[in-house]
């Protein structure tokens, strides 16, 4: 890799998002571009609004369209990046899904869609993304962990054994890859108004509980995300490996 002049600068290199359409992997594929990276934009719905708004600061985007409730499209995705983008240099691995209901209620249907989607198909995207980045020798991995990620939660069984295998697998990746010139990390989102909460958003006591606890009194916005992923995708990040960094409000501490 070329040498940048600021350690935040991702002139020159090429990311993937998946999940890139909206929410949490739109602001964090803005937030690269905005640093300097070109961006394939990976979704199940194309993400065309992602990629306007990245072309809109003078960089380059692609739709890469991939449903990644299976692993058949992942070597895909990283050769279709690699062929129209010219490389690959920073994999975010955002793409996921959550189903609710009670632990005794809970569907073998729906455990299998959501492991599935947020933790087999992370494995095995990185696997293909490592490859490349190994061979190059440099790489930035970014996983999407959870407040779940350390807690429990309530009505999620497989969300939240998703979200804790996410963090196992960024440590057990990173434990490999260090001394290959490739990092691997994640962040740990808080309460977030996405798609995903709008349940709780909705739920007038679960809302007040969640917002008594955030110290920052307030529910996250997807962008406060961005500067978390440009740093751990950047030259500032190189000594970084098998973290998991809250961006939280300070959920964990209180």
């Amino acid at each position: 890799m070329k040498t940048v002049a600021h350690p935040f600068d991702l002139s020159g290199r090429v990311a993937i998002v998946t999940g890139a359409n909206t929410g949490i992997g739109q602001a964090i594929a803005v937030a690269l571009a905005a640093a300097g990276a070109d961006v394939a934009c990976v979704g199940r719905t194309p993400a065309e609004e992602t990629v306007g708004k990245i072309r809109d600061l003078g960089r380059r985007a692609e739709v890469v369209a991939a449903d990644l409730s299976t692993i058949e499209p992942v070597q895909r995705v990283v050769d279709e990046t690699v062929a129209r983008l010219g490389g690959l240099h920073i994999l975010v691995n955002n793409a996921g899904i959550i189903r609710r209901a009670d632990a005794v209620d809970f569907t073998e249907a729906d455990w299998d869609a959501v492991v599935d989607t947020n933790l087999k198909s992370v494995f095995f995207l990185s696997q293909a993304a490592g490859r490349h980045m190994i061979a190059a020798g440099y790489g930035r991995i970014i996983n999407i962990a959870s407040m779940l990620t350390f807690q429990g939660g309530i009505r999620v069984p497989s969300y939240t054994a998703s979200k804790s295998g996410v963090g196992g697998l960024t440590k057990l990746l990173a434990n490999e890859w260090a001394a290959k010139g490739v990092t691997v990390n994640a962040i740990a989102p808080g309460y977030i108004a996405t798609n995903n909460t709008a349940a709780l958003q909705a739920d007038e006591g679960r809302n007040k509980a969640i917002l008594d606890r955030i110290p920052a009194g307030r529910w996250g916005d997807a962008a406060d995300l961005g500067g978390a992923a440009v740093f751990l995708a950047s030259d500032a990040a190189a000594y970084v490996q098998g973290h998991i960094l809250a961006v939280d409000g300070g959920w964990l501490a209180r």
